[in-house]
């Protein structure tokens, strides 16, 4: 009998790509301290791969102590401008100031995945997404970021690709999946080979 599945995250758009999939998941959102655990690796000087996938163990083996028996699917979404990672922004200024940054330069979206289950991680993946980013004009970047604050407060490098951000860019090279901050073809290709899920 196919395992229950837990998603660990609150994220709505991670939530509809599962559901949209046709697999049946709780959310049970797992609250982890993501800015002193990204300040530590920074510090330490992890790289952006590691601290995605980090991020992503740790919400996943948090849900999984609750829910031993379930597969916990934990996920985390960072932005690496060279070794230098972007985190959401925390007012306008700072959104525009990242995009500033980001603005005629190329940089990484990582998407990392981990399941637990019996308090172990069986399978993780991080997907890497290589955006390329027009040459944006203060101006532009202003008013983008008045449009949307409501919307791209919450997502890192303060964009949605799925939303006017696909405006901002002159190439993405990756999955669209990954973009949305969870590798879905991967996760699916694990779940079905493990017969959780039937095709």
């Amino acid at each position: 009998m196919p395992a229950d599945l837990i998603l660990a995250s609150g994220s709505e758009i991670r939530a509809t790509l599962l559901r949209n999939a046709g697999l049946t998941f709780s959310v049970v959102p797992a609250r982890v301290d993501e800015e002193s655990i990204r300040a530590g690796m920074e510090a330490e000087g992890a790289s952006p791969r590691d601290m995605a996938d980090t991020l992503a163990e740790y919400k996943a083996r948090k849900g999984g102590t609750k829910n031993p028996e379930s597969l916990v699917l934990g996920c985390d979404q960072v932005a690496a401008l060279g070794k230098n990672v972007l985190a959401k922004p925390a007012t306008p200024d700072e959104a525009c100031d990242q995009l500033s940054r980001l603005s005629g330069e190329t940089h990484q979206l990582l998407s990392a995945a981990v399941i637990y289950h019996q308090n172990e991680p069986l399978w993780r993946h991080v997907g890497v997404v290589r955006m390329t980013m027009r040459a944006l004009s203060q101006s532009y970047i202003e008013d983008y970021v008045s449009r949307n604050w409501d919307s791209i407060r919450h997502s890192v490098g303060a964009y949605k690709l799925e939303e006017e951000g696909v405006r901002l860019f002159a190439q993405v090279s990756g999955s669209y999946f990954d973009v949305l901050g969870l590798p879905l073809i991967e996760l699916l290709s694990y779940l079905i080979a493990r017969e959780e899920v039937a095709i």
